[in-house]
């Protein structure tokens, strides 16, 4: 049984499934996840586009869903028990299956570990009762679980092998129909519904101001795999701001990308990989940022910024999340040389510390190790 609830746990997801069906063709996968694990044959019991929500308020909104979707996996754990369970993530719902593995005797295996490092360090006392093993993939995680006597294994980050562009430059140019000899901005609004119409409206109007302020630029929008044209159609009628929307080949389109405005999540530590300067946002409920500013432990939320230990891109947060502000940090990135360089140069030494590739095949031999014993 294997659990990614969302966007990015898919993409690692099936990328690990991949690797263990190269081991061991005979391996059977079903569980939650999205198109990507579908496509590598994972049985798919329930859409991980239904799981993919964040925040208080947010989650409650989805409770039933996702109460629905953890009903079915522990009436399978209970009555017809799988060989593993793998979790990817998603800690909330994760942990809740892995007890109920516990008590039923399957064996888990965490890979991408809950970020406890950033908020709930107790967390991982539960995470020793009720964890075999953790598959980390930040070199700073293993002390967390190493202090705890949980068998823990650093296998570098799965986005190393992954984020590699499929086209030249000129070949991306032409299937997206963008203009080479124009810079072109990147729009990312996130993976989940709700991302997209608390951040889109907001991005959207820093772009025009943009464009106002630079004729000359185009912008090309990136669809999540868990989102439909229809989520973000109606925004950009709204407004008529002129974007290409494109649906797959996300890191040929980041590639072509002078700089880039991004949500937070697994998004920027992409970019970041890629090398394009960028501007971080986000906002949530007032609820849930009251919380959470009272609960989390780091400086930043912006992926590559935590990896990298500083931050190497700004974060407009919340309030600060205002076209004006973002379209500001964006004519900079695009008009300093210097400024957009010494990101770059971050970049790299941030990508260094990841470890040298091969993760999804460090952790399905970690799966086959852990069923034949």
């Amino acid at each position: 049984m294997i659990v990614a609830g969302e966007a990015s746990g898919d993409l690692h997801g099936s990328n690990l499934v991949k690797a263990a069906l190269r081991n061991d063709p005979e391996l059977f996968f079903f569980g939650i996840g999205g198109p990507r694990m579908q496509e590598e044959g994972v049985k798919i019991l329930v859409d991980a586009s239904a799981m993919a929500v964040v925040g208080l308020v947010e989650v409650v909104s989805h409770f039933k869903g996702i109460c629905r979707a953890f009903l079915t996996l522990k009436k399978i754990v209970l009555t017809n028990p799988p060989d593993l369970l793998v979790l990817i993530d998603y800690p909330e719902f994760n942990l809740r299956l892995a007890k109920v593995a516990k008590r039923t005797g399957v064996k888990v295996l965490y890979y991408i570990s809950p970020q406890i490092w950033a908020w709930r360090v107790g967390r991982v006392k539960k995470i020793a009762r009720v964890v075999d093993r953790m598959a980390v993939v930040f070199p700073f995680e293993v002390p967390f679980y190493e202090r705890k006597g949980v068998p823990v294994s650093f296998v570098g980050h799965p986005l190393v092998d992954t984020v590699r562009p499929t086209m030249s430059i000129a070949e991306a140019h032409r299937t997206f129909g963008t203009d080479p000899e124009r810079r072109t901005i990147g729009l990312f609004p996130g993976s989940r519904k709700q991302e997209v119409r608390a951040h889109l409206p907001i991005i959207l109007e820093s772009a025009s101001l943009l464009k106002e302020r630079f004729p000359d630029l185009q912008f090309i929008l990136l669809l999540a795999a868990t989102l439909d044209r229809s989520d973000v159609e109606p925004h950009l009628q709204a407004c008529g701001f002129p974007a290409t929307v494109v649906t797959e080949n996300g890191y040929d389109v980041m590639q072509l990308c002078d700089a880039a405005i991004s949500v937070s999540g697994t998004v920027t530590l992409e970019i970041a990989l890629l090398g394009v300067p960028m501007v971080i946002i986000y906002k949530v409920s007032p609820l849930t940022y009251f919380v959470g500013k009272r609960l989390i432990r780091v400086e930043n939320i912006g992926l590559c910024n935590i990896v990298a230990g500083e931050r190497m891109v700004q974060e407009l947060i919340q309030s600060d999340a205002r076209p004006e502000k973002i379209a500001d940090e964006l004519a900079r990135i695009i008009t300093d040389s210097g400024y957009s360089g010494a990101i770059k140069n971050k970049y790299k030494k941030m990508k260094d510390s990841l470890g040298d590739g091969g993760c999804s095949r460090t952790v399905a031999e970690i799966i086959l190790e852990m069923i034949e014993k």
